[in-house]
């Protein structure tokens, strides 16, 4: 007879409930993968009475953490509940009652990570997490596992899937930015409150995961430069791309010297780059090594079975953790003190709209300020605005933050102001 391991879940959504399908559905692949019968137990609820989207299959419904917590035949808790504090909470109880845990939970990972991982190794536990980042793509389990003899230099990608959706329905269909975000709300990709998608902090949370296990260097959610897609225009897109560009909301996170830099962004892409033809609700994620250079991982970044899929590859992994008696052996979250870049070594492309007076010496006005910071162009669009104003478009070469930012500063007067700014990468 299989040994049987008893599987607790803290929420049941749609996450929780793709958890519950595919361990049902998969059934005979999780035996011949771990030699275990896999089996979820109990699920705690805010409310049993509820309707739910998928049977239980033989799980009790339980209003009570400890009816988790102190069953020992319960040995892995799934955290799929969302928050921070009272998930936080449970899973350090699970720790102390001697279960490994997996979640999904990337707010959690990126302000409490270390804590967690260290409570995690105090008591012989594993905690697992591929889920928090980027749904269905194996991207840290990628970083961890498949790149782990090298060292990496860059993390680039897309990872956040309602912007993307937006600004491709932006980019391919013309809609403005109130109205995009207006349908991806009816259909689920953006919540009532979008803040935390197009302010770029989702986003931001997940550069955190990416370069603390990227570098092995403990980041903070204040260490990420974060700038969402609200004021981006129609206008900014047809400039961007008569010039050759698509724009994607992008994450980087680049170590040089042994100091790191993370940011996210509107940031304008070759269209032949592949990341320019990462469409809607779809995640990318481009690693940089220095021995195996540039790889890149692709797939759907949320929706139930993707998200699922991950949370269950991680049960699967503790699973043979506990049957091999390695449990407890994580690496830690970070080994090495953090050390930020500073703005005059963060070098980049940038693109520029500015409005200007049509008239004698403002356009050389502009190149001065341009030239009095070393900078110079790599392409330059002039347009009429009306009969007295006109619009300049400028791609710059490489330049460092601390230079453009001067630059900026120095446009807006009563004959210049700068419109729109936006980062270039991929060239």
């Amino acid at each position: 007879m299989k040994e049987v391991v008893g599987v607790g879940l803290i929420g049941y959504g749609t996450v929780g409930s793709g958890v519950v399908r595919i361990l049902h559905e998969h059934k005979e692949k999780m035996e011949r993968e771990t030699g275990c019968d896999v089996v979820v137990k109990k699920i705690v609820v805010r409310d049993k009475e509820k309707e739910r989207s998928y049977p239980l299959h033989g799980a009790q419904l339980t209003t009570c953490i400890e009816d988790i917590l102190e069953d020992t035949s319960i040995h892995v808790v799934v955290e799929v509940m969302g928050g921070t504090e009272e998930a936080k909470e449970y899973i350090l109880r699970a720790f102390e009652a001697k279960k490994h845990v997996v979640t999904a939970n990337k707010d959690l990972l990126a302000m409490h990570g270390e804590e967690l991982l260290n409570a995690a190794a105090r008591n012989g536990s594993d905690l697992y997490y591929e889920a928090s980042v980027a749904g269905g793509i194996p991207i840290l389990r990628g970083l961890v596992d498949g790149l782990a003899s090298d060292r990496i230099q860059k993390v680039m990608g897309i990872v956040n899937g309602t912007t993307n959706y937006m600004l491709t329905k932006m980019t391919e269909e013309g809609v403005s930015y109130e109205g995009v975000l207006r349908e991806a709300q009816a259909l689920g990709f953006a919540e009532s409150d979008p803040t935390a998608d197009v302010d770029g902090l989702d986003a931001a949370r997940k550069m955190v995961i990416l370069a603390t296990l990227g570098f092995s260097m403990k980041v903070a959610f204040e260490d990420v430069d974060v700038k969402g897609i609200r004021h981006v225009t129609q206008k900014d897109l047809q400039l961007a791309s008569q010039l050759g560009y698509v724009m994607k909301l992008i994450g980087t996170a680049e170590e040089k010297d042994g100091a790191v830099s993370i940011s996210v962004a509107p940031t304008l892409i070759p269209k032949s780059h592949p990341l320019a033809g990462v469409r809607n609700e779809y995640n990318a994620v481009y690693v940089y090594g220095e021995a195996v250079g540039q790889t890149m991982f692709y797939g759907p970044g949320a929706g139930q079975l993707p998200t699922a899929t991950a949370v269950v590859s991680d049960i699967v992994t503790v699973v043979k953790h506990m049957r091999l008696g390695t449990t407890g052996k994580a690496m830690s979250f970070a080994s090495r003190s953090k050390v930020l870049q500073d703005d005059s070594n963060i070098h980049s492309k940038y693109f520029l709209r500015v409005h200007m007076k049509d008239e004698t010496g403002t356009f050389l006005a502009l190149t001065k300020s341009f030239v009095q910071e070393n900078i110079s162009f790599d392409k330059i669009l002039q347009l009429p605005l009306d009969d007295e104003n006109a619009e300049v478009v400028v791609v710059t070469h490489s330049t460092s933050k601390k230079q453009i930012q001067q630059v900026c500063a120095s446009l807006d007067s009563q004959y210049m102001e700068m419109v729109s700014l936006y980062r270039v990468e991929g060239e």
